[in-house]
């Protein structure tokens, strides 16, 4: 069989050292844990493009293409096998240009709230660690949910 690995872009919008998460709420997969904003590369739609679509869908903000940086891969592999790839852009949060986001899509979002990079919540969903992982140790890809080894 032909696996099937969805692409996901995941937004890791920081200050100073605080990254931005939303806690899922009435989706019916992993409600109650904290994500960063992303979703799904739609089809015919460029990663750039698809982070962009994200970042206003679910926080309200306009980013400009120059300001999101692509730093990691992660390969994600959730409890019932699963696996998909995620894309990980970075970009600044800057208020006096972006303003202050919000929660764009309150039907699947309880809340949005910053949080210390090196001290995530302990419900943060285990696909959204790896990328603040990735990110913080210059990782570019990083795997997630696999339980071998991977080769040094």
């Amino acid at each position: 069989m032909t696996p099937t690995h969805p692409v996901d872009v995941l937004l890791l919008l920081h200050h100073d050292d605080r990254v931005l998460l939303a806690q899922r709420s009435g989706t019916g997969y992993a409600d109650g844990q904290w994500n960063l904003p992303s979703g799904k590369l739609e089809h015919g739609e460029d990663a750039i493009t698809a982070v962009l679509r994200e970042t206003h869908e679910e926080v309200g903000l306009h980013l400009d293409p120059a300001e999101v940086q692509m730093v990691a891969t992660v390969h994600h592999r959730n409890t019932t096998g699963h696996a998909r790839i995620g894309l990980v852009f970075t970009a600044h949060h800057d208020p006096d240009r972006h303003g202050e986001p919000v929660n764009a899509e309150p039907h699947k979002c309880a809340r949005i709230e910053w949080f210390p990079a090196d001290s995530l919540p302990t419900a943060t969903y285990p696909y959204t660690s790896a990328c603040v992982t990735a990110w913080r140790t210059d990782t570019p890809l990083q795997l997630s949910g696999w339980t071998h080894p991977h080769p040094a």
